[in-house]
């Protein structure tokens, strides 16, 4: 196994892979690029859990709230803690570094708790609604659009101050990796099986857009990429990614 790959599994799952033991850009560059299928294997742990909670007769709105409970606990719930702080930084008023040290408080606020409970409802929904309509591979489709954003995310985006993870991921990525990623994603979206040619790949570019312009917006309010950043995009991208292949 790579040692970018088990990176990737050490810092996004919660799988007994140790990663290397230095870990400088190079290695966490490798370890982004490599997200996406540790996103696969994440979308594929939440898509048994829906099926098998509907296979036993649970409520399709139930197992897709333990789906993403599933999410949460195979994930340390980092990607969720990212957008709750990313939320808060970007409610409080004041320069920069004023929102930064809120994002690093520990804490949640108002704006985090309110984002964090919309993320996860809407997601729940969204998975229910994708096993409703057999749509199985939807659920796995999202989660690896999660981690597509995040590759996007760290193509040119300087770090922020005073960040750890930023500064080790931030501008690691080549175009060239993002593209092949996109590429993939929407390739694979416009076989999802029961929708049309263009419904998948539509809802996965919009999906990625709309982390984009989330990832650019936080970027010039923080003055830089952080982790938190990055969980917010992937959070945004599943969500998004999902609630569109429900549509039609």
């Amino acid at each position: 196994m790579s040692t970018g790959l088990r990176l990737a599994l050490s810092w996004l799952t919660v799988l007994p892979v140790r990663g290397p033991d230095e870990v400088d850009r190079g290695v966490a560059g490798r370890a982004i690029a490599a997200a996406p299928i540790a996103g696969l294997l994440l979308g594929a742990l939440a898509t048994a859990v829906l099926w098998a909670l509907t296979a036993a007769g649970a409520g399709a709105l139930l197992a897709g709230l333990l789906a993403v409970g599933a999410l949460a606990v195979a994930t340390r719930g980092m990607h969720l803690d990212g957008l709750a702080d990313t939320a808060d930084g970007l409610g409080c008023y004041g320069p920069p570094e004023r929102a930064r040290r809120i994002m690093k408080d520990g804490g949640i606020g108002p704006f985090g708790t309110a984002a964090l409970l919309l993320a996860v409802l809407t997601q729940a929904a969204a998975f229910a609604a994708l096993a409703e309509a057999g749509l199985w591979a939807g659920v796995a489709l999202a989660v690896v659009t999660g981690r597509v954003a995040a590759v996007l995310a760290c193509v040119r985006a300087p770090a922020a101050p005073d960040t750890g993870f930023g500064a080790l991921v931030a501008a690691t990525q080549r175009p060239a990796t993002a593209a092949l990623w996109s590429a993939a994603t929407l390739a694979a979206a416009a076989l999802l099986p029961g929708t049309a040619p263009w419904h998948g790949p539509l809802a996965v570019a919009a999906a990625l857009i709309a982390a984009a312009l989330l990832t650019q917006h936080c970027v010039r309010r923080f003055e830089g990429l952080s982790g938190d950043v990055l969980g917010a995009a992937v959070e945004t991208a599943t969500a998004t990614a999902a609630v569109l292949l429900t549509l039609g």
